[in-house]
Formats: structure tokens, sequence, C-alpha cells
């Protein structure tokens, strides 16, 4: 498997340039700062998934098209172990294990994400049209939608707008590990 922060890096060059942004431009469309772009394109540093979610929703991309290519032999059968892709995001208090990463034929990505212990964010909107998926499989968690705290227990799912802000929280001694689907709206 690629390193992730130099996949990273090379991705971020290249959606900068397919759009004709300098650092500058590419701050301003994503609202991070151009010192840290910088950073990133660099191989220099490993982003917060709050920031690869900027990153992706100022550039309309799914956020695991950042982390990893298509997997070979997507034509196929393909079984994928979490334990082998499974990423801790630094800073973060997630781990992300793109199970079946982006793909524009079938418009979503599907994932499993593991909030660890006091794990607490509050996310801003993703792109118009971006409806997530959660299931817990073991532990417990919250969900912030429309105002409200949610509460998943192993078993329960819940789907919501991802275009609005939203959050998660697991206020519990334990990890919770979640399977998580996010639909992307259709792009030309």
């Amino acid at each position: 498997m690629q390193d992730p922060t130099k996949y990273l890096a090379k991705m971020l060059k290249t959606l900068r340039k397919e759009h004709g942004l300098s650092l500058d431009g590419a701050a301003t469309k994503t609202g991070i700062s151009k010192a840290m772009l910088g950073q990133i394109e660099r191989g220099e540093s490993s982003p917060t998934t709050a920031t690869l979610w900027k990153i992706a929703t100022g550039f309309n991309t799914s956020i695991s098209s950042l982390t990893e290519p298509i997997p070979e032999g997507a034509e196929e059968t393909l079984i994928r172990d979490a334990d082998e892709v499974r990423q801790l995001a630094r800073g973060d208090g997630t781990m992300v294990a793109p199970l079946f990463p982006y793909e524009q034929r079938f418009g979503f990505e599907y994932m499993e994400l593991t909030f660890l212990a006091g794990f607490e964010r509050l996310s801003e909107a993703h792109e118009p049209g971006v409806v997530e998926y959660i299931t817990v499989i073991s532990g417990s968690m919250e969900v912030f939608v429309d105002d409200i705290w949610h509460d998943l227990q192993p078993g329960k799912s819940i789907r919501f707008r991802g275009d609005k802000p939203h959050g998660y929280r697991n206020k519990t001694d334990e990890d919770t590990v979640t399977l998580s689907v996010i639909h992307y709206p259709r792009r030309p």
C-alpha cells in the first residue's frame, strides 16, 4: 500500500493543477491556509479528517480519493481487509479504513470509521447533495443532526444530509467501530 501522506501530496497537487489554481487560490477554495496546503503538498503534514473534508469539499471530490487510488481489480470480485488499510488520522481521534474508495460509477465510498474514546467533532457542511450513512458495529456514539444528538448503539443506523452541519461524539471509555457509506451527488 502506498504511503497515504505521499499519495495525498500528489493528489492535492494534481487537483490544484487541474483547477488551474495557485496555493493562494486553493486556500480560498478550501478554507485551508496556504502554508498548510504547501506542507501537505510537500508531504510534510498529515492532516486531520476535518482538514481532508475541507479539501474534498473545496475540490468537489471524495475524501477517499485523497487518501488512496481505486484498488486494482475494481472490475472483479474484490476483498479488502480493514486491518491492512486502516489509518490513524493525526490529532483527530479517528481511525479510517477506506474499504472501497470512491468510484464515480457507483457514487459512494464505503469505510470503516473508528471513533476513539472521548472523541467529539462538529463537522462543517460538505458539498451539496452529500448523504452519509452510519451503522454502529461495536461501542456506542452520538451523531448530531438537525440540532439533536442521536444515540446509536450496536446495530443502529442513521442516514443524514452531510451537506448540513453535523457532528460525532463518543462519550464512552471504549472505541466505537462503525461502517459508513458516503454518497456523493452525480457529477458531469
